[in-house]
């Protein structure tokens, strides 16, 4: 087998392990509470998620729901002319105060338990 033709097979099955691993929005946001319950993703004061281990599929679960957030955040902001990191910071603050003791939370940059 040619060197071309075996880089090529590896790609291709590179590519596709890719994409069957690939999270939907609809899969992170069924997979957010374990992954906050195995302390792998907690709360930021800015109203996203952000990363505690770095294992699994965490920073995936993170930036599909933090996408998500986003889009939410910004069209709240354009409905109440409120500022953006004004919404951000509410909701955080209101999403912090809700996460159960146990998980975690990011205050003043330090990841601690509830």
């Amino acid at each position: 087998m040619s060197f071309y033709k075996k880089v090529t097979i590896a790609l291709f099955t590179a590519v596709l392990s890719f994409s069957v691993s690939a999270l939907t929005l609809d899969k992170a946001i069924d997979s957010l509470s374990q992954a906050k319950a195995q302390g792998l993703v907690g709360e930021q004061a800015d109203g996203y998620l952000g990363v505690v281990k770095n294992e699994g599929n965490a920073s995936e679960i993170a930036n599909l729901i933090n996408q998500a957030r986003k889009a939410q955040y910004q069209k709240v902001s354009a409905e109440s002319n409120v500022p953006l990191n004004e919404v951000e910071n509410r909701a955080g603050s209101k999403a912090q105060d809700k996460t159960p003791a146990g998980q975690y939370i990011k205050q003043q940059g330090q990841w601690q338990k509830k």
